[in-house]
């Protein structure tokens, strides 16, 4: 008789564990065991409980390839679903080898787990293997399949309801239950003060201060000081939730006619408009992609959504200061351009309507497609087309962690008909409009941040830290991810001939990029850097550029005429006649304030099952390469961490969303 020791380690998430008979089959090249009852003295399978059993067989089994796992009720005791993290066994011959798991094991339910090195299609010789991942990718295109959310739009999860996703890509209890509780305890705050329900206009900016007694951050405090402020609105462009839609503006466009005469007075003494463009401290936000997006109809008149232009000046105190606005595409005598010699009121006003247009923007257009969309498709184009056994499933699983459930939660509770997204200024025909108009002009190189910056030309404009953390991010993904493809693809021949990589990269180009060649997103790979890019480019979106647009949304968006969701009046037409009175009327009401602000708060919060960029608690890889190579890459982000904390303790405002602690892994709030 041969024994083989066999180590099962049970998740450490709440209720993990299960008092169910838990059994097990080795299967190797000659042959398999029996089929063998897991019993320690006392009790097994408990949270976070690793425990190590004998597996006793006739002869040995050869190369061992598959784990089996099967779990039956114990006496009369209810269903209790056991998470299995992963199972270590150690040979005859003294082999150790890992079989990753990392799922939810019900009863009834067989499961069988690949273990030893990543291997991707062409390494697998042995029939019993290849069977084996092809009946994985076929379970797996039954539980996640696509359907159309919108005409236009990247192609969703079919699940409508928490219960069509597996078990596995849900919540943690943990999670969920502080997900619950938060909300609950900011609407709890709000009904008791009455606000809620509230279509009352507010009497004054002050009252805000007053809607959270503890709902506030240091930033948030900073912004309702502030946010009147030239300096700060301008600001707000490079380091605040949207720093997305600036750019260097060489050559006014012909439907924003500044002249010299009115700007004049804002630049530097003896400068103009064309000499200060040539200089490269003229910038640009142009709202154009807003101008005719359908907007919701209230008492009888639909709301406004400003195509509003907005233009800057860096001054020689490497400010960046709004110089003039002007709120419709269309120039005309009612569409006049506002400048900072205006009244106080008017100028204020126009500000507000440039902050509505960017926060409407921001939301749908870079938020919620550019991240949450997109990384849906990743994620689930990586579930149908790469096994667990692949190199990039393993690579890439730990970045779309509650990916899924997020976004169908954001699907039934913030873009859903009575969401507050959709209860903004679009509604949901004009949400699903913009979405529409966004996704036809992303392009791959957009998404590519280095890229993106020349693009824009926004190499050398100060204080931009968004790009300075930002290039540095990518660098440090690009140079990991460069070297995980390459000690797996050793050739760009090894690339071509992988056909699991390469229908996962035909998913994401027809169901994620809607088939449009002009994205130019890949549909297949040809190069191992091609790889590398793509590759580099999804594990910077889901963790980097979603922490940078959603978690400084409370920040921004909590003193919210800062970051107004809708506004209730249509833009001035006329300069002079604003007064405070007028921007009261114009901002949201109480219950619609209030509402938002609390959605703010839940999407911003830092929960406490957080796993930071680089962090991977679940054990994929057991090579001593690829573990090398994670360890690198955990030193190099806790050195950008560290120098942006160093940098941050210098500056009034802190830009602390690129901190790769301070990151989650994954699209998962």
């Amino acid at each position: 008789m041969v024994e083989y020791k066999v180590k099962v380690t049970t998740g450490d998430a709440l209720f993990s564990g299960s008092s169910d008979y838990i059994y097990v089959t080795l299967i190797g090249t000659e042959g398999k065991s029996e089929r063998t009852n897991l019993d320690n003295y006392g009790l097994d399978f408990m949270t976070q409980m690793t425990g190590t059993y004998t597996v006793t067989t006739p002869s040995t089994l050869g190369r061992l390839l598959l784990v089996k796992l099967e779990k039956e009720q114990y006496l009369f005791l209810p269903e209790n679903e056991w998470f299995c993290s992963k199972v270590i066994v150690t040979t005859p011959e003294g082999d150790v080898i890992l079989f990753p798991c990392y799922r939810w094991v019900s009863r009834g339910e067989v499961v069988e787990l690949r273990g030893g090195k990543a291997r991707k299609i062409f390494e697998d010789e042995l029939p019993l293997l290849v069977d084996h991942r092809k009946k994985e990718l076929a379970i797996h295109k039954k539980l996640f399949q696509w359907i159309v959310y919108a005409e236009g739009v990247p192609h969703i999860n079919n699940a409508t309801e928490l219960s069509g996703l597996p078990s596995e890509v849900k919540f943690s209890f943990s999670k969920m239950s502080e997900f619950i509780y938060t909300k609950a305890a900011a609407i709890a705050e709000l009904k008791l003060k009455c606000l809620v329900d509230s279509t009352e206009q507010w009497k004054d900016l002050k009252d805000l201060k007053t809607v959270f007694w503890n709902n506030r951050t240091p930033i948030s405090e900073y912004v309702s000081v502030h946010w009147t402020e030239d300096d700060f609105f301008g600001s707000q462009f490079l380091n605040g939730t949207n720093p997305n839609v600036i750019q260097r503006c060489t050559t006014l466009p012909s439907n924003f006619p500044v002249t010299d005469k009115m700007v004049q007075p804002f630049l530097k003494d003896g400068s103009s408009l064309a000499t200060e463009m040539k200089e490269g401290n003229i910038f640009l936000c142009d709202y154009k992609r807003l101008e005719g997006v359908p907007t919701r109809v209230v008492n009888g008149k639909p709301l406004s959504l400003t195509a509003a232009l907005c233009l800057f000046y860096k001054n020689p105190e490497d400010k960046l200061l709004p110089i003039a606005i002007q709120l419709e595409q269309q120039p005309s005598q009612q569409n006049p351009i506002f400048l900072p010699s205006d009244s106080t009121h008017d100028w204020l006003l126009a500000k507000i309507f440039v902050r509505n247009a960017d926060f409407s923007e921001f939301q749908i257009s870079y938020h919620l497609l550019g991240t949450h969309l997109l990384a849906e498709a990743f994620t689930m184009a990586t579930f149908r087309s790469l096994p667990i056994v692949h190199p990039l499933h393993k690579l890439l699983i730990p970045h779309f962690r509650y990916t899924l459930q997020i976004n169908l939660l954001a699907r039934k509770r913030l873009i859903s008909p009575n969401g507050p997204l959709a209860n903004g200024a679009m509604g949901l025909e004009g949400l699903k409009e913009l979405l529409k108009r966004a996704h036809s002009e992303i392009t791959y190189s957009s998404l590519c941040l280095p890229e993106n910056i020349v693009a824009r030309g926004l190499e050398s404009i100060p204080n931009f830290y968004y790009r300075e953390d930002g290039l540095k991010l990518w660098n440090i993904i690009n140079s990991f991810v460069q070297g995980m493809v390459e000690h797996f693809y050793s050739s760009d021949s090894e690339v071509s001939r992988d056909s699991e990589l390469q229908d996962w990269i035909n998913e994401i180009f027809i169901h994620g990029f809607l088939g449009n060649k002009k994205s130019g997103i890949p549909k297949r790979f040809n190069k191992v850097k091609e790889v590398v890019k793509f590759i580099t480019m999804i594990i910077f979106t889901v963790s980097a550029q979603h922490s940078a647009l959603n978690m400084g949304q409370f920040d921004y968006g909590g003193w919210v005429p800062n970051n107004p969701l809708l506004l209730r009046k249509a833009p001035p037409t006329t300069k002079g006649r604003s007064s405070m009175n007028t921007i009261l009327e114009v901002l949201p009401n109480i219950g619609t304030t209030v509402n938002n602000m609390a959605s703010t708060w839940l999407l911003s919060k830092r929960y406490s099952d957080t796993i930071p960029l680089g962090t991977y608690p679940d054990q994929h890889f057991d090579e001593a390469v690829p573990m090398q190579m994670i360890k690198q890459f955990q030193a190099e982000l806790s050195y950008l961490s560290q120098s942006i904390i160093k940098r941050n303790a210098t500056l009034t405002l802190p830009y602390n969303y690129l901190n790769p602690a301070e990151m989650e892994n994954s699209v998962s709030i």
